[in-house]
């Protein structure tokens, strides 16, 4: 497997093919906020899509915090920063885009080669702690840098994930008023869940660079609790660590916070050993590319999907073979026969419509002269009298009759089958819906279930298919008569479904529903429920 194969996974049977108009063209990745996707914007630069678990996007507080943390994001701008575009937070479900970075995680460098080189070490600490200084003007502390959280772009390092993750952290765990973040890389004070600033992040830098030139954390491995106690209660051993580089760690690792080095010294520090480094300030960026790897093409924009409708069937007449002089013969006398059957046939046809024209023209006569107007809005409390008197006027003059057998369909007629609406319905693990009466089962043996036996709960059936629509609301027949047409789908995860989204359903009798949830309750499988209206057609397919 090389390695764009590994970085551009392709989408999944739960991945949506679109989140609030961007198409998605892979997946990049999975953490404990959300999934993140490969898309691009309308002009065709790519952003990294991060969608939210849907358990977080059930909880008010997560949504509140969420808000806050992109507002706070949206003002960050550095030059070692994944800038943040777009984003909702009263999305269903939330989601942000980034400016997608081409590039591995320090992790993946690290994993791939082992230990970086000195110079590579000094470019990362320069770059990110310029990325810091821009995060904690606009009034961020990150509270979670990691290796995974800095990318290896191919012009220096890019931190991403800046607040914006720390949402869904604070809403597991300030609760119970454990600590946020990572264990092997938290400060002293974040370890205690003491106070958080910018020097935290300080620290955090340190302990990811150890990680660079270690090829490891630099407080060991193990439980989270036995290396949080030794963050709190020991010193960092830095004589593994090359010589050149023990200054810079020991103040940026300082026990307390007053005493370790500020982001714009730390700049200053790895700027002068790069350029008093053998081979001049060039040799940094040769060592970064070696660093980084191969150069991975993100996959171009998907094209937007065109509704593509049915052509008529075409059938070809197989093309006799050439014929003697005896076939062309008796072809001739075939042909003038059939010539002289069908010129007699439209005499006959004449004919008969010259009579039902002039019969009509009579018949039409005689209902301008006789028939009643039909009645407008302001006549419709007219009694019923005027009718029945019209219908005797009709019957005496000898045409009632035949006109009520042969009178036409009325013109107002719908083409599309009526639309049957049920709502509110509420769907649990113990009940069940049905496309006949009664709609709402107490049992599960109707047509659609709710299971929960996978996070975030799916509704499923034996009967019908279903296939989930993303983006505008208010879906037509039409639309879900389209979508269906390939769906084979017994079983969809409401993972992504909140408030307005719209499930299309088709039965296999040929009933096609739309489903819209109103509610959805699924953190807790025992007592998950969802709300929804139902609206059916039948014979639609």
């Amino acid at each position: 497997m090389n390695h764009a194969t590994e970085v551009f996974q392709p989408l999944r049977g739960d991945d949506p093919p679109v989140v609030a108009g961007y198409r998605l063209a892979a997946r990049l990745g999975a953490g404990g906020m959300g999934r993140v996707y490969l898309s691009h914007t309308q002009g065709g630069r790519p952003v990294a899509v991060k969608v939210v678990r849907p358990e977080l996007a059930d909880d008010p507080e997560f949504r509140r915090r969420f808000r806050r943390e992109v507002e706070a994001a949206r003002r960050v701008r550095g030059a070692y920063t994944a800038e943040l575009i777009d984003a909702d937070a009263d999305g269903t479900p939330p989601w942000a885009a980034t400016l997608y970075v081409p590039g591995p995680s320090l992790t993946e460098a690290v994993a791939r080669r082992g230990p970086l080189p000195v110079p590579a070490v000094l470019w990362l600490v320069a770059g990110v702690a310029e990325a810091l200084q821009a995060i904690h003007a606009a009034g961020i502390v990150h509270r979670d840098l990691k290796p995974s959280n800095v990318l290896l772009a191919a012009d220096g390092p890019r931190v991403i994930d800046f607040g914006i993750s720390l949402a869904a952290d604070f809403t597991s765990y300030t609760a119970t008023g454990a600590a946020v973040g990572t264990p092997h890389f938290m400060a002293p004070e974040q370890a205690s869940v003491g106070e958080v600033t910018a020097a935290t992040d300080v620290f955090a830098l340190g302990q990811t660079a150890a990680f660079a030139a270690l090829g490891r954390p630099l407080y060991g491995d193990g439980s989270a609790i036995g290396v949080l106690y030794r963050i709190v209660h020991d010193e960092p051993d830095l004589s593994l660590l090359p010589e050149q580089l023990r200054p810079l760690f020991a103040r940026c690792l300082a026990a307390d916070p007053q005493d370790r080095a500020g982001l714009a010294e730390i700049v200053e520090w790895c700027r002068q050993r790069l350029g008093a480094d053998e081979g001049g300030a060039g040799a940094g960026p040769a060592v970064w590319r070696d660093v980084r790897g191969p150069e991975v093409t993100a996959p171009s924009p998907l094209p937007t999907p065109t509704r593509v409708l049915p052509q008529p069937l075409v059938v070809t007449r197989p093309q006799p073979l050439p014929a003697g002089p005896g076939q062309r013969r008796a072809r001739r006398r075939r042909t003038a026969l059939l010539t002289t059957a069908a010129a007699a046939a439209g005499a006959l046809v004449l004919t008969g419509l010259a009579w039902v024209v002039a019969d009509a023209g009579s018949r039409f006569g005689e209902w301008v002269a006789g028939a009643p107007s039909t009645p407008g809005p302001r006549e419709s409390g007219r009694s019923s009298e005027s009718a029945s008197a019209s219908e005797g006027r009709t019957g005496a003059s000898g045409t009632g009759s035949r006109d009520s057998e042969t009178s036409a369909p009325s013109p107002t007629k719908s083409a599309s089958p009526q639309a049957e609406v049920h709502a509110p319905l509420m769907l649990t693990p113990d009940n069940s819906l049905s496309f006949r009466e009664p709609f709402m089962r107490d049992d599960r043996k109707g047509d659609i279930r709710l299971d929960c036996e996978s996070v975030g709960c799916a509704v499923e059936s034996d009967t019908s298919v279903f296939l989930q629509l993303f983006g505008k609301s208010g879906a037509t027949l039409d639309e879900c008569r389209l979508m269906l047409a390939s769906a084979d789908r017994r079983s969809w995860t409401l993972a992504g479904a909140a408030a307005g989204s719209e499930i299309c359903v088709r039965h296999s009798d040929g009933d096609i529903a739309l489903l819209v949830l109103q509610t959805k309750s699924t953190a807790r499988p025992e007592l998950a429920q969802v709300m929804l209206d139902m609206t059916i057609w039948r014979d639609a397919a």
